[in-house]
């Protein structure tokens, strides 16, 4: 069985995100450090330009966005369960709400001024405004819209109260209960805010939202060694991708298996991949790429949140 290898830097919320989910599944995993800016060229070598952090690596199999490591970890071990039997429509939902507009206020919150100064202080002018650029084209050309500090303050109170009255009432220790996929897409963001003393109080201000997040980030992350990104080049290009989902081919806009497309995410990152479309199901899009570095691979996308457009 391939080795499970994440691609991701330290201070990537989603990349904490599915870090706690190998804690939580309790998996031994290969740790590749990647730059926090663009260019990322070996990275690339894998994915044909995906631009988000982190992606997920098993042998030729290149997994893009948390929601979909999710459900490729489910598959890997299935207990503990990510998405429990018979909530798993409410614990998916949960977390797309969490991973979209949680995670949108805590990135206006964290980027307000006073915030930056001090989440900075160590880097220079130069760096600090090539991160800012670069995270404004990170930003651009989707859906996702801009909010302003002043407006995620004000409605950061309403989002906190909400979730410090369902943890109160919550039988469990969780929100659906027992830990789900809600508890980690609803942490990651709040991780991001107790980064600095700006933005920690925050979180610290609802005592059961810090102690259910203590329990959260309690999982760990697991057992992770290091490899270089040269030794995930190698993995890939001596792999061979595993076989398709055992699921019909299935797509309502009249993409066909074989077809030359780009898929790109919807709301930000919104760069294109291109390749041979060889999979389409309800949950995952497939395509075939080659690189000269990387090999044949396959990389996996969402269905949600992304698109396809014939090339």
């Amino acid at each position: 069985m391939s080795e499970l290898i994440l691609h991701h830097y330290p201070t990537s919320p989603f990349a904490e995100k599915a870090r706690l989910l190998m804690g939580f599944k309790g998996l031994a995993w290969r740790s590749v450090n990647i730059p926090a800016m663009m260019p990322k060229p070996d990275l690339t070598a894998l994915t044909g330009g995906y631009r988000k952090t982190p992606v997920l690596q098993i042998g030729a199999d290149i997994y893009c966005d948390t929601a979909l490591i999710a459900r490729r970890l489910e598959q890997e071990k299935a207990s503990p369960a990510l998405f429990p039997e018979g909530r798993e429509m409410i614990a998916a939902s949960f977390a797309a709400w969490a991973d979209s507009v949680v995670f949108q206020h805590a990135v206006s919150l964290v980027f307000q001024p006073e915030s930056v100064a001090v989440r900075f202080a160590r880097l220079t002018p130069e760096a600090i405004k090539a991160f800012i650029s670069d995270r404004a084209g990170l930003f651009s050309g989707g859906t996702t819209t801009r909010l302003s500090a002043e407006q995620a303050k004000h409605q950061w109170l309403t989002i906190m109260a909400r979730l410090e009255q369902q943890l109160l009432r919550e039988e469990g220790d969780f929100l659906l209960g027992d830990a789900s996929i809600a508890d980690f897409a609803m942490a990651h963001p709040l991780w991001f805010l107790k980064g600095t003393p700006v933005t920690s109080p925050l979180v610290d201000e609802y005592p059961a939202v810090s102690a259910w997040l203590a329990r959260v980030l309690g999982f760990g992350h697991g057992a992770p060694k290091e490899m270089s990104s040269e030794e995930a080049l190698d993995v890939a290009r001596n792999a061979t991708p595993a076989a398709l989902p055992d699921e019909l081919f299935n797509d309502p806009n009249g993409f066909v298996a074989g077809q030359q497309v780009t898929i790109a995410a919807t709301d930000y990152g919104v760069d294109p991949v291109a390749g041979e479309l060889v999979f389409a199901g309800s949950e995952e899009l497939v395509l075939r790429r080659e690189d000269e570095r990387g090999g044949v691979v396959h990389v996996h996308f969402p269905r949600f949140g992304f698109r396809g457009e014939a090339r």
